[in-house]
């Protein structure tokens, strides 16, 4: 595997999300990300097993969490300490994560924070909107971003629960997403991909639409 390029994993798994009193059946994506030797883990969705198995024995370095939506944090204490590996998430979801795992202790995720595994660097970026402490994880050596919920094929996450809000998630997709490189391809956490190129043209007509 050659400098800068990544090992990306995609596991699909199946449960709800719940917030504000509802409950929807949802699937997302869970990214497995290294090198045959070592990786991380984005999200914790649904059943830790898959999650396991798509690991296969590698080196866990981190359980790194694209933000504190039940859906994405379900079985991250489990993975932990199956895959002997820290939960990071960012402090602006605490709100969200007490929710689901009011005992759980997480380390911190900042904002401009490095993240190496298998010799690549993947910077955090904090990515308000969808929750206030969204994040995305982005390796700018092999142009893949790890998009969470805030940014998908079709337009931002939404923003109708309790936390977030649409004007906030517009300014950090301009800001901090489309400003990257057109050929970066997003891993969104449901559903298909696509890339920084097919979604920037159509930032004025998400703004139109509204959330």
């Amino acid at each position: 595997m050659s400098a800068g390029q990544l090992r990306i994993d995609q596991v699909v798994t199946s449960g709800t999300f719940s917030l504000d009193g509802g409950t929807w059946e949802v699937d997302n994506n869970v990214w497995v990300v290294g090198d045959d030797s070592e990786c991380v883990v984005i999200d914790a969705a649904h059943q830790a097993e898959p999650i396991v198995e798509a690991v296969g024995g590698r080196t866990v370095t981190a359980i790194l969490l694209t933000h504190g939506h039940n859906d994405h944090v379900t079985v991250a204490p489990e993975l932990s300490e199956r895959l002997d590996a820290p939960i990071l998430l960012h402090p602006g979801d605490d709100i969200l994560w007490v929710l689901t795992h009011p005992e759980v202790v997480h380390r911190d995720l900042d904002d401009g924070q490095s993240i190496s595994v298998a010799g690549t660097e993947l910077r955090v970026i904090n990515t308000p909107g969808h929750s206030p402490g969204s994040v995305c994880f982005h390796a700018p050596e092999s142009e893949e971003l790890f998009s969470g919920d805030t940014l998908f094929s079709g337009g931002p996450g939404a923003t109708g629960r309790s936390f977030s809000d649409f004007p906030t998630i517009i300014d950090s997709i301009s800001g901090r997403i489309l400003t990257l490189d057109p050929a970066t391809r997003v891993h969104t956490g449901h559903g298909d991909g696509t890339t920084v190129g097919a979604e920037a043209p159509h930032l004025e007509e998400w703004i139109r639409r509204g959330s």
